[in-house]
């Protein structure tokens, strides 16, 4: 089996509460895309040992390992309180640079239009996010949105940047 490192949560990650304090004791419970079957992440690259579900973050707010993903599985991860306060959830995620799951993957320039693969939003009314180049980092980029499918990047991408879109 092959496994990539998660984009949320994978190497070196801390999660804080909504005060800004590291989230001691916090949840991520991870589920298959779209749904609310748990799904197995790994703790290593080698993909031999199983993360906990849901995984415990330590007092600092971290997970006590790597976060590693099934190549080409999507996951749902819930983030909770230790008292399982849902704090967000995201979906449709996948291993970085993992091509193979139903990701939108794009190769963008700097004031490029990008047609992202099954990706949809209300004109006007969301923050686009997006992980550049793998980043472990959620950034938020200046755009123009045309319509519910298509955005053009005004700045904060250089050429050849590999873009993923968060929804």
């Amino acid at each position: 089996m092959t496994v990539k490192l998660s984009p949320l949560g994978g190497a070196g990650w801390q999660f804080f509460d909504n005060s800004g304090v590291p989230l001691a004791g916090g949840l991520i419970y991870t589920y298959l895309a779209g749904t609310t079957t748990p799904a197995i992440t790994y703790t290593s690259i080698t993909g031999g040992t199983a993360n906990s579900n849901p995984i415990i973050l330590d007092s600092a707010g971290r997970p006590p390992s790597e976060i590693w993903l099934q190549t080409g599985s999507s996951y749902k991860f819930i983030l909770k309180t230790s008292t399982n306060v849902q704090l967000w959830s995201m979906d449709n995620l996948s291993g970085i640079n993992d091509n193979s799951a139903n990701q939108s993957y794009q190769t963008a320039t700097q004031n490029q239009t990008i047609f992202p693969v099954g990706f949809s939003y209300n004109v006007g009314t969301n923050s686009l996010s997006v992980l550049v180049n793998g980043s472990k980092q959620v950034v938020t980029l200046n755009y123009a949105e045309t319509n519910a499918t298509t955005v053009t990047f005004v700045s904060g991408l250089n050429a050849g940047d590999i873009v993923e879109f968060i929804q």
